[in-house]
């Protein structure tokens, strides 16, 4: 501690050193978060993608056998109208 300063500028001095210490640590706690965040939605995002896709064609195809399903039904109904 120096003599020519007085002990309340000493602690001032000391708890803005200290302020600004936590301030640029949190600022590399968060730099680090993010960059671990963005792998993991590059890891993630891909497979979710491609599940979306698939389960789309999957969808698709059901509606598209739902439909012909039902159109073959008209037909047949149509065919049974004309017959009478």
């Amino acid at each position: 501690m120096d003599d020519e300063k007085s002990v309340l500028e000493q602690m001032t001095d000391a708890m803005s050193n200290a302020a600004g210490a936590t301030k640029e640590a949190a600022k590399t706690v968060v730099k680090k978060v993010k960059k671990a965040a963005r792998k993991v939605a590059k890891k993630v995002t891909p497979k979710k993608a491609k599940k979306a896709k698939k389960a789309s064609k999957k969808t698709s195809a059901k509606k598209s056998a739902k439909k012909a399903g039902k159109k073959a039904a008209k037909k047949k109904n149509k065919a049974k109208k004309s017959r009478r």
